[in-house]
């Protein structure tokens, strides 16, 4: 009877596997053969073994491990996001790959069945639970060309490189030097970077001349890197229920007692007469107001109670984004507009609270005007240079989109091309 019942469990992982990976090739995130034949080879459920199977094979992210105050410090990431940034890595068979971030073993195992017998894959955690976790399941599908390596994965491990791909599967501020410097020199780097305030994207690098050039970008969210290289971050409630809140992170100066009751203050809002192509989506909006706001843009996390009660209008069900002063706060807003399409468009607003709203207001919404005029249909490059090859001021901007901003060990450069 047992016997049955295990086989019945694993007919129904299988079923559920496949047909994950199905709408992940009808949605785009699995354009290769390589890719898919590892996503239908792993058994993704057998590294998240506490949640049921449907979960397991959901395109959602699986939490494994909090800290102390409830914040999510290591996660299963979700299999949409592996496909993109395995599609990214170009993990062939023989290549030896070093990842930041074991968490459950999965994208190891993923890892190794790109490589393949003649591959091998490092992948490094910073606890000890995690990585004990992550060696019995890869032990558990038989996953031989992996070695899970308990330390600070901003150190790589140096007794393995050089490496023909690093991959990180944790947010990342800056790049530490081991990931750059442990790297084969035509070797290919996709990180997860936070690039100011909460805008983070899946960054493909590669090497040119001594610097570090984007080659692709998608748009994601990760748990941020601990240790050495921390990524401190601060929630700062708005609302005195916790309804609404303000993440908010070391490249950005907040006042937490002085803005805590901004949303008490009444509000103004102004419109753009910028739309939303149907279909269009806001991440380039986000990533243009992160580098040109001075304090940078936020995520503002609501509550279904905080819209229900007219307390906040935000772009979505999950929140906005905002900028933000000393005791006052922008938050970006949206409404329905006439077009000629049957798909709705939405025009872009912004509303404002506390004393300086008006100014944050104009700035937001002159900004907006200014990447829809100018820089809306232009692309968006990134370009890292190690601390030695800096040459520029800090934070230079120049008439034509490009914004530098340095960090403690490099230099980031956005440019809209």
């Amino acid at each position: 009877m047992r016997v049955e019942t295990i086989d019945e469990e694993n007919n129904t992982a299988e079923r559920l596997r496949h047909a994950l990976v199905d709408r992940l090739r009808e949605q785009g995130a699995v354009r290769t053969a390589g890719v898919e034949a590892a996503l239908r080879a792993v058994p993704r459920h057998l590294f998240a073994p506490t949640v049921p199977l449907e979960e397991a094979y959901a395109d959602e992210v699986i939490l494994t491990k909090h800290d102390e105050t409830g914040r999510p410090i290591s996660a299963a990431s979700q299999p949409s996001v592996v496909a993109m940034m395995l599609e990214r890595l170009q993990a062939e068979p023989g290549r030896r790959i070093l990842e930041i971030g074991a968490g459950t073993g999965y994208n190891a195992a993923l890892l190794a069945h790109l490589t393949g017998d003649d591959g091998h894959v490092v992948t490094i955690d910073l606890d000890e639970d995690i990585v004990d976790g992550a060696r019995a399941a890869l032990a558990a599908v038989d996953c031989r060309n992996t070695r899970v390596i308990l330390g600070d994965g901003a150190l790589g491990h140096p007794d393995g490189a050089p490496y023909d791909r690093v991959i990180a599967t944790v947010g990342a501020w800056d790049l530490p030097p081991a990931w750059l410097e442990q790297l084969a020199p035509d070797g290919r780097l996709v990180v997860p970077m936070r690039l100011r305030g909460s805008v983070s994207r899946a960054i493909t690098f590669e090497r040119y001349a001594g610097r570090w050039v984007s080659q692709a970008s998608d748009i994601c969210g990760f748990v941020p890197l601990r240790g050495i290289a921390d990524d401190a971050r601060q929630t700062v409630r708005l609302a005195p229920d916790g309804a609404v809140t303000l993440q908010t992170h070391q490249d950005q100066s907040v006042d937490a007692a002085a803005i805590g009751n901004v949303l008490e203050q009444p509000s103004r809002e102004a419109w753009t007469g910028v739309p939303l192509s149907p279909g269009e989506s806001y991440q380039w909006l986000w990533l243009w107001l992160g580098c040109r706001m001075d304090n940078a843009l936020s995520r503002m996390a609501v509550e279904r109670s905080a819209i229900d009660s007219g307390l906040v209008r935000p772009l979505f069900g999950w929140g906005s984004m905002a900028i933000f002063g000393k005791d006052d706060l922008a938050y970006l807003t949206q409404r329905p507009v006439a077009t000629d399409s049957a798909r709705q468009a939405y025009e872009i607003g912004v509303i404002g609270h506390g004393p300086g709203a008006e100014e944050l207001i104009h700035q937001a919404t002159g900004a907006i005007r200014l990447w829809d005029r100018d820089y809306r249909h232009r692309t968006a490059h990134f370009e890292i240079q190690p601390g030695g090859d800096r040459k520029e001021s800090e934070r230079f901007e120049h008439a034509d989109g490009r914004f530098v901003f340095d960090r403690p060990h490099n230099r980031l450069i956005v440019s809209w091309v």
